[in-house]
């Protein structure tokens, strides 16, 4: 889509919405059910919070989060903050209507709300371990040439915590704007300037996902190992990409702009996982550690390197 394209989408009158009729005594709620697309939408909430087990385990377990681009995790968390943002905006009439509708079929009908939740919680938690297990060689230096020897912050621990305030501070104030324009303006459904913010939320959240795999592909590459990064976790993403999109796609009220970034996202993430794959076997067959990328010391070292000289 060109960019005319896109701000004559933004700009277009928005559309009545597919969650409210209105008759004589008022405005009344409705849902149009999609069996098939709810129960793939719950089996990927589900799948969504197991594939990311492996990735926290793994973090947490090793004690380090060495190998991950500082990089890739602020785009990462700005773009589902946004897209996370961006989905309340767009299905805001369904939340608006679970106070008229049983609890089925508002949970039913809140299944895309629910799916990016849980994409945002969870992306967010692998930032959280990042700062938390922050490899401590990378975080202080030692400066032994002053009188007292004192630990001074590196460049990469000062990047992560910059990192870290931009990320609060995007999620602030996008969602006291988000806040304002819902409380004083109203649903993008029935005025434009929710819905003119809720496509700069779709927009952003596609942007910052368009790019969000390459600082962490260039990393890997340079690292030539798989680092902190679980695979396991990446094999259960990937084909659930083409479900996740197909199931934010078929959600009324929803736009491009709601699964545009994961179709994006899940074709960046299979190019990671691949070299992932191939520097793993590549590291196990030299014999180098997977996990910091040094070789693997055994009792054969000492002997193999005594034959060198």
């Amino acid at each position: 889509m060109t960019l005319a394209g896109v701000t004559s989408t933004l700009l277009t009158a928005p559309s009545p919405s597919p969650w409210t009729i209105q008759d004589d005594n008022g405005q009344q709620c409705q849902v149009k059910s999609d069996t098939l697309a709810t129960l793939i939408s719950v089996f990927l909430c589900i799948g969504l919070v197991v594939s990311y087990m492996p990735q926290h385990y793994r973090i947490i377990v090793n004690k380090t989060s060495e190998g991950f681009s500082s990089w890739f995790l602020l785009l990462g968390v700005v773009s589902s903050t946004s897209s996370f943002l961006n989905i309340i905006l767009l299905q805001w009439d369904a939340i608006v209507c679970c106070g008229s509708l049983s609890t089925g079929a508002c949970l039913a009908s809140l299944m895309g709300v629910f799916q990016i939740m849980l994409q945002w919680t969870m992306f967010s938690l692998v930032f959280i371990l990042f700062l938390i297990y922050f490899p401590e060689k990378y975080a202080a230096i030692a400066t032994p040439d002053l009188p007292t020897k004192v630990h001074t912050m590196t460049t990469e621990w000062k990047t992560a915590l910059v990192i870290a305030a931009i990320c609060t501070g995007h999620f602030a104030i996008s969602f006291l704007i988000t806040v304002i324009l819902l409380a004083a303006v109203g649903s993008p459904s029935q005025h434009w300037e929710t819905n003119y913010w809720a496509g700069i939320l779709g927009i952003l959240s596609m942007i910052l996902a368009s790019f969000q795999y390459l600082p962490q592909i260039w990393k890997t590459w340079k690292r030539k190992s798989v680092g902190a990064l679980s695979i396991p976790m990446m094999l259960l993403q990937t084909p659930g990409s083409a479900l996740f999109v197909y199931s934010l796609a078929v959600r009324p009220g929803t736009n491009w702009t709601a699964w545009i970034t994961y179709l994006v996202t899940g074709i960046l993430q299979g190019t990671l996982l691949v070299m992932c794959i191939v520097w793993h076997f590549r590291n196990k067959r030299l014999g180098i550690d997977d996990l910091h990328g040094t070789r693997i010391q055994d009792e054969r070292t000492p002997l193999l390197r005594e034959e060198n000289q």
